[in-house]
């Protein structure tokens, strides 16, 4: 599209003040559409470049909860060498929402041991102070709502770890699947048995990703790594390193810089199929199929072990 024609000129130009070259798509999801800004500054001969996502105006709370968890992490993530892409600008461009981004050039220079390392830090620098407005520290939850995916994610406060992730994460999974007519067995027994389950192993309030899995992180030239496409609060640490071994692409070399940065607490590996168990819901819930068979084994496993 020639720059003349494209309805974002105007729009960057006047909130960022720079002139749009180019506009071309690039991979970044099934929510929104992605796209490369290339500008008409020039940095060492090369087009200078930002990122950017697009979606219907009536997507912009989506947009808006994505900034928040970005600035949230970024604050926490300061010299921890994780780099987080902070909001650059966001608004309406006549018939689209946009978010703009940095450019980053995903895919090589790190190293995932480092890259775990980090994470680690920022997990930990996290609990010592407030990192937005609406933020409290001493709580699980967040100031306010978000999504995880698409699907909306509860985040009122909560002083009991185990109440929030029975009550705020897997209840309104749970409930969301039932109005489907969408049989869980042993649901219920499970959400009673939670937390408990999870009373016993301290878990602090720590700022997590909330969605880590392997597309939503990258190596990055000249740092760690970096992260993006947040569903952020405060949780036990534990559910990002979870999640990083739910779909695969986190190399063991990831768990082991974590681990000799801030080692995990006993019977973690207990826990895993607990916390994943709310993420493969939400897949049963956006994409049905196996995702619902494998919901229901878990279920079925988890409440085939002892409790407490």
């Amino acid at each position: 599209m020639p720059p003349a024609a494209d309805p974002l000129a105007p729009w960057l130009q006047e909130r960022l003040g720079v002139a749009l070259l180019r506009r071309q798509a690039v991979g970044g999801g099934c929510i929104h559409q992605a796209w490369c800004l290339e500008l008409a500054a020039r940095r060492q001969g090369q087009p200078a470049r930002l990122f950017a996502k697009t979606c219907p105006p009536e997507q912009l709370p989506l947009l808006e909860a994505e900034a928040d968890g970005l600035r949230a992490l970024a604050g926490a993530a300061a010299d921890t060498g994780l780099v987080v892409p902070e909001p650059l600008a966001l608004g309406l461009s006549g018939s689209l929402a946009v978010l703009v981004l940095p450019w980053l050039s995903l895919g090589g220079g790190g190293d995932w041991d480092a890259m775990g390392a980090a994470l680690a830090r920022l997990h930990r620098r996290s609990l010592d102070g407030c990192l937005a407005p609406q933020d409290r520290p001493a709580c699980f939850g967040w100031g306010q709502a978000n999504v995880i995916g698409s699907t909306p994610q509860l985040n009122d406060w909560s002083e009991e770890w185990g109440a929030f992730f029975a009550s705020r994460r897997l209840a309104p999974q749970l409930e969301a699947l039932a109005r489907r007519g969408i049989d869980l067995p042993g649901a219920q027994q499970l959400l009673e048995r939670v937390p408990g389950w999870l009373a016993g192993h301290g878990a602090e309030p720590c700022l997590v990703h909330g969605d880590l899995w392997s597309g939503n992180a990258s190596l990055l030239a000249g740092a760690a790594g970096t992260v993006f496409d947040p569903a952020v609060h405060r949780a036990d640490r534990e559910v990002d390193l979870a999640m990083a071994r739910l779909f695969g692409g986190f190399p063991a070399a990831f768990f082991t810089g974590y681990e000799r940065e801030w080692p995990l607490p006993p019977g973690h590996h207990s826990r895993v199929d607990l916390y994943n168990l709310y993420h493969l819901l939400n897949h049963a819930q956006l994409f049905g199929g196996g995702y619902v068979a494998r919901s229901r084994a878990c279920i079925a496993s988890l409440l085939s072990q002892p409790p407490g």
